[in-house]
């Protein structure tokens, strides 16, 4: 587990279990819950050709689907209705569940596993997948 996670240098990743990281400092993200989450996670996927960025997915409660944009892309822009942005601010900070890459991280784990430590989902390419998804054309 901890040299999976030296080998793609990114130490915010826990060694084992799970755990909360502050959005707006490694990163932020964008959450789309349930099957949407889904369906988005397999649209990143194929616009992408398979290497959409981090993603991290929920098993229980909302069945949220955790998209890692790089810090700071998710604050003053407006993003489509059915989205949660976690990004961190003046008087407002954010929470994302980052699991292992490795062992028991139930109900966490990830879709796509970070690759590098700048490699996160393109947020304009994620904002025009969302919006098309929730437009209904996908």
């Amino acid at each position: 587990m901890n040299e999976e996670n030296r080998e793609v240098n990114v130490d915010w990743i826990p060694v084992s279990g799970f755990q909360l990281r502050k959005a707006g400092v490694q990163f932020d993200a964008v959450r789309v819950d349930g099957d949407e989450g889904r369906r988005l996670a397999s649209l990143m996927e194929a616009l992408t050709g398979g290497d959409p960025g981090p993603v991290v997915i929920e098993a229980n409660g909302r069945r949220g689907v955790y998209f890692l944009v790089p810090p700071g892309s998710t604050a003053r822009k407006a993003w489509p209705r059915g989205v949660t942005r976690f990004n961190g601010g003046p008087a407002h900070v954010s929470y994302v569940p980052v699991p292992a890459l490795r062992g028991r991280t139930w109900p966490l784990s990830w879709r796509f596993p970070p690759t590098s430590p700048d490699r996160f989902v393109h947020p304009l390419l994620l904002r025009s997948a969302v919006t098309e998804l929730f437009s209904g054309g996908s």
